[in-house]
């Protein structure tokens, strides 16, 4: 007598399909961003800047303070912020700002390099990295694939009042001063 094989049947349930085009599933990098918001009390900044005069946030009362944190003198994203910022410069005193810059560089880096670039505003040396600290600039952030810590592009409109009116965090670096303005 001869068994009859049945054939079995297997289900196997199918996965729904995730397009990677070919890649792993990265999660992408969020950067540092500054805890402080629009609306809050700007902290108080003093610092010495590249002509050795104390700047503070007292001694531009009446003003609207343009106060831009960027990472390194002398590099093409500062320098063209810079830059933008100084061929504007006429522009932003007529709208009652004034504009300081801050990194962590010494007071003879920001000497030379508002010489080079003929800056007509103050860029404190923020060497102890108090003020970077007090407006949380400082954090992790990722150029050419490398995260690393270091001063996050950011820049911050302080009203003659001392709250927080803006806060720019994605900075064109050409055009800066324009992103400025149009606020």
């Amino acid at each position: 007598m001869a068994v009859k094989k049945q054939a079995v049947k297997k289900v196997i349930a199918k996965k729904p399909a995730v397009k990677t085009a070919g890649k792993p599933t990265e999660k992408k990098f969020v950067g540092h961003t500054t805890h402080l918001r629009v609306g809050d009390k700007a902290p108080y900044f003093e610092g010495i800047d590249q002509k050795g005069n104390t700047i503070s946030s007292y001694s531009m009362a009446g003003k609207t303070i343009v106060l831009y944190f960027y990472p390194k003198d002398d590099t093409p994203g500062c320098t063209a912020e810079a830059c933008s910022l100084r061929d504007e410069h006429y522009f932003l005193g007529s709208n009652n700002y004034a504009v300081v810059g801050v990194s962590a560089d010494t007071v003879e880096s920001h000497a030379k390099f508002a010489e080079k670039y003929s800056l007509p505003f103050p860029l404190i040396a923020d060497t102890n990295m108090n003020i970077i600290h007090a407006f949380d600039v400082w954090g992790t952030k990722q150029l050419a694939g490398r995260i690393y810590d270091g001063v996050v592009r950011t820049t911050f409109i302080v009203g003659a009042d001392g709250i927080i009116k803006h806060i720019i965090k994605d900075v064109d670096t050409k055009e800066h001063a324009k992103q400025v303005l149009a606020l």
